[in-house]
C-alpha cells in the first residue's frame, strides 16, 4: 500500500550533493546558496580549484554549509557511503552508456531511496561536465528538460533546479520500503575483484585495461546489488581467485 513520502527535513542528511573539478567560486556559492535554499545541507568538493573552493566560502546565505563541505581527491571517496549515485548531463550528442531519466521520473525514484539509504547528485565541472570515467561511478543520468539550442546551464541554476524537483515531490504518495541496496564502496570492492578474476583470466586485453574498469563498474552498478548479495559475490570471486592464483 502507498503511504505519505517523508518530509524534505527528513531525508535531507541523506542527500549529498557532489560538485566535480568546479572552477568557478561564484559557481559553487550560488550551488551551496541552491542547497540552503531548499533544506538540504551536504555538500561534497571533489578536486575543486583549491582557490576558486576557498573565495566560495565567503558566499552570501551559505557560509554555514560552505564552511561544512567535505573535500575529496577522487569520486569514489566522495560516494562510498551512497547506495545510489545519479550523474547529471547537459549534452545531447554524446554517446551515454547509462540509462538516462528525465528529470521529474528521477526525483521520484531518488526520494524513494533516500529511505532506505543515502544518495549522491554528481555535478560536473563547467567546462567539460561529467567525464565517463566520472560517469562510471553513477547508476543512471538525469538530464533537465532544456531548449536544444540552450542546452547548458550554469552549475548553481543546475543544482537549484535538481533540488527544487526533489522537493517537489516531498508529499507524493511512494511505495513502501524496499531492501537496502549496497553502498558504491561495496560495490567498488566487488568491482575491483571481478577485474581482477578477469585479468587473471586473460579476459581482460593488457592494452585497454581503463575502459574495461568503466565497463565493469556500470555493469555493477546496474545490477543493483543489496548488501547481502554483493557479499555473497564477493565470496565467490574471492574462493574463485584463490584456484585461480593456485593454479597459474
Amino acid at each position: 500500500m502507498a503511504r505519505k513520502a517523508p518530509t524534505v527535513s527528513s531525508v535531507a542528511k541523506r542527500l549529498f550533493v557532489v560538485l566535480v573539478a568546479t572552477r568557478n567560486p561564484l559557481n559553487i556559492g550560488a550551488a551551496a546558496r541552491a542547497m540552503s535554499n531548499f533544506g538540504f545541507s551536504n555538500l561534497r568538493v571533489v578536486n575543486s580549484y583549491e582557490l576558486a573552493f576557498r573565495e566560495a566560502r565567503s558566499a552570501v546565505g551559505a557560509a554555514a554549509l560552505l564552511k561544512n563541505a567535505q573535500e575529496y581527491k577522487s569520486i569514489a571517496e566522495a560516494v562510498s557511503d551512497c547506495s545510489l549515485v545519479v550523474g547529471t548531463t547537459a549534452s545531447r550528442n554524446r554517446k551515454l552508456d547509462h540509462e538516462l531519466r528525465p528529470l521529474d521520473e528521477g526525483a521520484i525514484e531518488v526520494r524513494k531511496r533516500l529511505r532506505s539509504g543515502s544518495v549522491a547528485l554528481l555535478f560536473g565541472s563547467e567546462k567539460r561536465g561529467l567525464s565517463n570515467d566520472d560517469l562510471s561511478y553513477c547508476h543512471w543520468l538525469v538530464r533537465i528538460p532544456t531548449v536544444a539550442a540552450h542546452s547548458s546551464m550554469n552549475l548553481g541554476q543546475a543544482v537549484a533546479v535538481c533540488l527544487y524537483q526533489l522537493t517537489r515531490e516531498a508529499n507524493a504518495p511512494v511505495n513502501t520500503e524496499k531492501q537496502p541496496n549496497a553502498t558504491a564502496a561495496e560495490l567498488d570492492r566487488l568491482s575491483a575483484m571481478l577485474l581482477e578474476a578477469l585479468d587473471i583470466s586473460g579476459y581482460v586485453k593488457p592494452s585497454a585495461p581503463g575502459p574495461m574498469e568503466e565497463k565493469i563498474r556500470r555493469l555493477v552498478r546496474r545490477l543493483n546489488f543489496s548488501p547481502e548479495d554483493s557479499e555473497t559475490c564477493l565470496g565467490m570471486l574471492r574462493q574463485m581467485l584463490w584456484k585461480m592464483r593456485a593454479k597459474y
